[in-house]
């Protein structure tokens, strides 16, 4: 087997180590932040260790940093709530570097999991003209998947 062939099984490796490094003590359980359901009353996304998250692929992928941008943010969770009213996946806005969505996963974990494991999401997600990032999740109990996602990353 090459060597080149198992960089897709070190970058896995790497980000699940990740997941694990950005829990209590450095291993274990997750934080709440990133396992809590949103699809129930009060629930929060932790956007800092969600964003946190990413890096840690970006880092293990040999990509920079994005920031988080209170602005993104915004228009995250706007794109979010209107995904979760109409089930239309948006559209990428013409100034944005990468738009990733999904539906149905209950916490950010299982979100990021997903996208990880997608190639196509994955590739955006290491976006390297990235600079910044922002995500938005909104619940309708009443629609097909009831938890929709979007993450959006600037440069």
């Amino acid at each position: 087997m090459k060597l080149t062939s198992l960089a897709p099984l070190f970058a896995a490796g790497l980000a699940a180590l990740a997941l694990a490094a950005c829990s209590p003590g450095g291993g274990g359980a997750l934080s709440a932040g990133l396992t809590q359901r949103m699809d129930q009353p009060g629930a929060s996304l932790n956007t800092a260790e969600a964003i946190g998250i990413i890096n840690h692929l970006r880092g293990a992928s040999g990509v920079a940093p994005v920031t988080e941008d209170a602005g993104l943010n915004g228009s995250a969770q706007a794109l979010a709530t209107a995904y979760a009213k109409t089930g239309t996946t948006p559209k990428l806005p013409a100034t944005l570097v990468v738009i990733r969505t999904s539906a149905g996963y209950g916490d950010f974990a299982e979100t990021f999991s997903g996208w990880r494991n997608s190639p196509a999401d994955a590739a955006g997600l290491t976006e390297r003209s990235a600079t910044k990032a922002g995500i938005g999740v909104a619940y309708d109990p009443s629609s097909t998947y009831g938890v929709y996602w979007v993450l959006l990353l600037d440069d």
